[in-house]
C-alpha cells in the first residue's frame, strides 16, 4: 500500500490526515496487505510524516511488527562512480 497520501492537509490538500491514515493502515492490513511504501522522496509526497504515521498505526493498532514490511525510496543527484 502507497502511504504517500499520509500526512497533513496543510501540506497539501490530497494528503490524508493521520485519522484518515490510521483507518485505511487497520482496513488495508485487515484486508491482507502487509507491504507499505512510504515514498519520501526529498519530502515530495509526505513530508516525512507518512513513515511516522505508519509507525504510529503499527503501535497503536498492534500489527505484528515481524509481518509487516515497510519500503522507501531514494534518489542520489550524482551518480557514485
Amino acid at each position: 500500500m502507497g502511504t504517500m497520501s499520509f500526512g497533513s492537509s496543510e501540506w497539501q490538500a490530497w494528503v490524508q490526515g493521520e485519522e484518515e491514515a490510521l483507518k485505511a493502515i487497520k482496513f488495508a492490513y485487515d484486508a491482507g496487505i502487509n507491504t507499505f511504501d512510504t515514498a519520501n522522496k526529498f519530502q515530495v509526497y509526505s513530508n516525512g510524516l507518512s513513515e511516522e504515521i505508519l509507525g504510529k498505526a503499527i503501535k497503536e493498532l498492534k500489527l505484528p511488527r515481524e509481518e509487516i514490511v515497510v519500503m522507501t525510496k531514494v534518489m542520489l543527484e550524482k551518480p557514485l562512480l
